[in-house]
């Protein structure tokens, strides 16, 4: 199986390939690696590795966790093969070629980018931050122009989201990485029309420990959302409002 592991480790010669070498030993057969962050002196990374099914991971984290200065953020069940920055473009491609099912080609490609576990897009209320108890949108969050007291509306959702899907707090409506009560990661992203907003979720698993969205991350989606955003137009406005049913004519 594919496991993504991401480590806190210094920034100096020699760390990664320590970190690299424990892995191997463990067992691990690196795929791809992914710098997240290099600042003061401490860099974070993404390794993406095929792992034996049935071994368990407590001698890969024991092996990482005897290097100095090394720090497991996380690890998880990585969907497909790791995908790089350059698929993006493609995927955006893919939304512009065909803009009706736009929006459900985007929520379903995004959770493989991110090694996530499901994705979902949603229109929020307006005052959804004030009945459930949040701070109130800010003076400089977009209008959203919704119906007042009624509920997050999901309008569509990748096929590994749950069911009913309970949406995290995530108004005011800005780009940012959340982690809710039952310890899901979350990345959020507005698309800037009609309180549509992406939710990107990565769960806990079979004692796998899933890292939280780096802000990389997010940065990413919010730059997806927003080349989407430009692409889909009007089409935004009418998600989540069901179509309206045809007249039947009763041939008698």
């Amino acid at each position: 199986m594919l496991l993504r592991v991401r480590v806190t480790l210094p920034d100096r010669p020699g760390a990664l390939g320590q970190v690299a070498r424990t892995l191997g030993v463990a067992g691990a057969d690196i795929v791809q690696v992914v710098v997240l962050e290099r600042l003061g002196g401490r860099a974070v990374d993404d390794f993406t590795v095929v792992w034996p099914g049935a071994a368990r991971v407590d001698r890969l984290l024991a092996g990482l966790a005897a290097i100095p200065g090394v720090q497991v953020d996380g690890i998880w069940k990585a969907i497909g093969a790791p995908v790089s920055g350059g698929h993006d473009a493609e995927l955006l491609a893919q939304v512009a070629a065909n803009p009706t099912d736009g929006l459900a080609t985007l929520v379903d490609a995004v959770p493989g980018l991110l090694a996530a576990d499901w994705a979902a897009a949603a229109v929020v209320p307006a005052d959804w931050a004030a009945r459930s108890a949040a701070p109130r949108l800010a003076a400089d969050e977009p209008s959203l122009h919704l119906p007042t007291g009624s509920e997050p509306t999901v309008a569509y959702a990748s096929w590994r989201a749950p069911a009913p899907l309970h949406l995290p707090e995530v108004t005011p409506l800005r780009e940012r990485p959340l982690v809710g009560p039952d310890d899901t990661k979350y990345a959020v992203a507005p698309f800037g029309r009609a309180g549509l907003v992406l939710v990107v979720a990565r769960s806990d698993a079979d004692d796998l420990r899933a890292a939280a969205f780096h802000i990389t991350e997010v940065d990413r989606v919010a730059q997806l959302v927003r080349a989407a955003a430009v692409i889909l137009g009007d089409r935004l406005d009418r998600a989540g409002v069901p179509p309206v049913a045809s007249a039947v004519t009763d041939p008698s």
